[in-house]
């Protein structure tokens, strides 16, 4: 029998029920901790904002909005967190893993699978992907914060026009959007968590869905930066 298939149904002294019973001993710790009203609330809220990946969307056409000088590199980075999310999709549809049935939910599913955790995929690629623009636009303003007028004009007589020189230079929209990608970490583990206290995902269905979501933008990185001067 397929182990996903019937999350409870292993053998007691099998490796895979130990695994099992591992993982819903952790997924009711983190559900009980959605009995506090306020937690309860939040994990609600990011689920929601979460689903079919509104939130990252919404933030990486935020940025292609704001930060002119790399349009083309945040709607890169916009595509890859919604393609990510409709391959895990994809492989829910393979898989077929049962949701949680041994807690109850704080929330309604879209779908009736859990591997892996779609919010979770979305989630970690929005980071890698929209993290990699930050990183790329607070080190380029760094740059050309500390270059002296007269470093360029020497620069630019004596050097040969290359892709680098005809970059755009960065404004501060550019640096303030690189700035507010450092939130986007600790946001992507808040959200992957609130899978856990609404109890519609084993811990395995997040950890997977993190690991493709972060694999995705990962594998797409040189293709997304390619357009960061459009």
């Amino acid at each position: 029998m397929d182990p996903f298939d019937d999350p409870g149904g292993f053998d007691d002294t099998g490796v895979l029920a130990v695994r099992q019973g591992m993982e819903r001993r952790i997924l009711s710790a983190f559900r009980a901790y959605g009995a506090d009203p306020r937690v309860g609330a939040a994990a609600r809220a990011l689920s929601r904002a979460g689903e079919h990946g509104a939130l990252w969307l919404a933030a990486g056409l935020a940025g292609a909005a704001v930060d002119g000088a790399r349009r083309g590199a945040w709607l890169r980075g916009t595509a890859l967190t919604a393609g990510a999310h409709a391959v895990s999709m994809g492989v829910k549809r393979v898989v077929r893993r049962p949701r949680p049935a041994h807690v109850e939910p704080l929330v309604r599913t879209a779908g009736r699978y859990s591997f892996p955790s779609s919010h979770a995929t979305s989630a970690a690629a929005a980071a890698v992907a929209f993290g990699a623009l930050g990183a790329c636009g607070v080190g380029g303003w760094r740059a050309s914060a500390i270059a002296r007028p007269d470093d360029l004009a020497r620069a630019t007589a004596l050097t040969p026009v290359t892709h680098a020189a005809r970059a755009p230079r960065l404004t501060p929209a550019t640096h303030a959007a690189a700035r507010a990608t450092r939130l986007l970490p600790p946001l992507a583990v808040a959200m992957c968590l609130s899978r856990l206290v609404v109890g519609v995902h084993y811990p395995s269905d997040v950890a997977a869905g993190a690991a493709l979501g972060a694999l995705t933008a990962r594998f797409g990185a040189r293709w997304m930066r390619g357009g960061a001067h459009d």
